[in-house]
């Protein structure tokens, strides 16, 4: 299928900030057009054109994952544990002397990442795999009962959310944890996302879930607020879907009227 043009990267966002109901001195500021827009992953889909041009096949995984911290690195390694031969196609060269991580670099400073084996990352099941083109990963995670950003590296299963932090000096002088929420667009990956051949977030084609963000992605979330936190931000969700927003993100209301 021809790919639907991407949005603009600018356009008007709404806005939310609360306090984590478990922590005053945490702020959490939540972008309401990203977060009640109808992106969903299309992986596996026709509608999923791929990062590099010509790799439909390999969605997002072209490029392997960088491994943000040691607490990462470990997860990974419990995680691969978990896999068997029918649940990852390259299981052999994964556990073979070049193993499943590599070296490289990132934003110049040394960092480890899931290796790339025949141009994608050596957990993406390939077309012609028994089990299906998938993350070797998440496949076992959803065969198990398992959420899957208990056993994927940090950056695939936030992915297309971004979250910040900083501490933020008020006018009295006091200081807070502000914690910001919105969408992981091509400008996440600084110079290189402009290269990227389709990004998914800004394409209508991917803005075609049945649930709203804040409740598809609901564990992850919860992961990257905390379940009090969470709570809230659903309960603002919620409010404003019935108010209706202003800024509706416009990959979602293109997606819609070409619904219609």
């Amino acid at each position: 299928m021809m790919p639907s043009p991407e949005v603009a990267l600018d356009f008007a966002r709404e806005w939310v900030e609360f306090l984590d109901p478990d922590n005053a001195e945490h702020l959490i500021a939540a972008d309401m057009t990203w977060l009640l827009s109808h992106w969903t992953c299309v992986f596996g889909t026709p509608a999923c054109q791929g990062i590099i041009a010509g790799r439909p096949d390999d969605g997002c995984c072209s490029h392997g994952a960088f491994l943000s911290d040691e607490e990462d690195v470990e997860r990974l390694h419990e995680s691969v544990k978990l896999l068997r031969p029918a649940d990852w196609q390259f299981m052999r060269q994964g556990l073979g002397k070049r193993g499943y991580i590599e070296e490289d670099e990132l934003e110049d400073e040394p960092a480890l990442r899931t290796r790339r084996y025949q141009g994608a990352c050596i957990f993406l099941n390939r077309p012609g795999f028994a089990g299906g083109i998938a993350c070797a990963l998440h496949s076992m995670a959803l065969e198990r009962g398992i959420e899957p950003l208990e056993v994927k590296p940090d950056v695939c299963w936030q992915l297309p959310i971004r979250r910040t932090q900083e501490w933020v000096e008020r006018p009295d002088g006091e200081q807070i944890l502000k914690t910001t929420i919105t969408e992981y667009d091509r400008r996440g990956w600084g110079e290189g996302g402009a290269d990227l051949d389709w990004y998914c977030s800004g394409s209508p084609d991917a803005h075609v879930g049945a649930r709203a963000v804040w409740q598809s992605y609901a564990p992850e979330l919860t992961e990257l607020l905390g379940e009090a936190a969470y709570r809230e931000l659903a309960r603002l969700c919620k409010r404003r879907q019935v108010l209706g927003l202003v800024a509706v993100h416009p990959a979602t209301a293109i997606a819609e009227k070409n619904s219609h």
